[in-house]
């Protein structure tokens, strides 16, 4: 992607990231002291489990160095503002999701660079490895992730009539944002899309899956409600794909690495539309 494709990429993803702090309150933050075991066996979930099952996944299916990284970029990424929605619609604890997605977002600063970096060493080689420095991305992801999540939290708290009116349309320009980018990369990837989706689609789906079944029998395997273990197994699930497609594109400026999240942001709505079909007929 060219430059005005990049900025305008990362400008989407800090409106995303504003629209999610819109919703937020500091009280989120404070949950974990109330919900410990929750709080604990979702970030597990999030930050440890995940990118195992990511790198278990490139290595039981034959893929491509570039489809495989897209696996351990998805992987490395935190929940997203979808998780919310599906967990709310799925009658999950919206209150343990919120927070799970706003823990995992500030961790998974840390976290992404070294995950990323051993993607590019492992699957492209010591010799055409591309560099991902680790400050340089901390500080990238901080400005793109926890400036706009702090000044959308700041309006909450002080204009929250206004952080309520606004947070609809910010979720609909999202998700608008979101199909523009997945069809400028596959315009982008055309000549490869078709090999690259073969693979992907599998690898996405498998991993979407098996974090989401994992994710809750996880959290009942611990005692928890069924609510709490529906949150789990969506955060464990549901990943911030316009955050990976943004590592991709603006810090690693490979649109190929990006084939992976943009097929997942499309499987994450199928499948999170029977999560909250299951759930719900569990319910009644």
């Amino acid at each position: 992607m060219d430059n005005i494709s990049t900025i305008i990429l990362a400008g989407s993803l800090i409106v995303i990231m504003l629209g999610m702090g819109l919703t937020l309150r500091g009280s989120d933050f404070k949950r974990i002291f109330r919900y410990p075991k929750a709080i604990f066996i979702g970030l597990s979930n999030q930050l440890l489990l995940l990118p195992i099952i990511g790198f278990g996944v490139t290595l039981f299916f034959p893929m491509q160095p570039e489809i495989a990284i897209g696996v351990m970029i998805l992987a490395a990424c935190p929940g997203g503002p979808t998780s919310n929605l599906i967990s709310h619609l799925a009658k999950a604890d919206l209150a343990l999701s919120v927070t799970l997605t706003a823990f995992s977002s500030l961790i998974t600063i840390l976290t992404i660079p070294f995950i990323v970096n051993f993607a590019l060493e492992y699957y492209l080689g010591v010799g055409q490895v591309v560099e991902l420095n680790v400050l340089s991305t901390i500080i990238q992801i901080f400005v793109i992730v926890v400036i706009p999540i702090a000044t959308g939290m700041l309006v909450r708290k002080y204009r929250p009539h206004f952080a309520d009116k606004m947070a609809k349309p910010v979720r609909i320009a999202s998700g608008a944002v979101l199909g523009l980018i997945i069809v400028g990369l596959v315009i982008k990837e055309r000549t490869n899309f078709v090999s690259y989706f073969e693979q992907a689609g599998v690898a996405a789906l498998v991993l979407n899956v098996i974090t989401m079944v994992l994710g809750y029998f996880s959290a009942k395997l611990f005692g928890l409600s069924k609510e709490a273990a529906r949150s789990i197994s969506i955060e464990s699930g549901i990943q911030n794909g316009t955050l990976a497609i943004t590592i991709a594109v603006v810090l690693l400026h490979n649109a190929s690495f990006a084939i992976v999240p943009a097929v997942y942001s499309l499987l994450m709505f199928l499948t999170g539309g029977v999560i909250i079909y299951l759930f719900n007929r569990k319910a009644t």
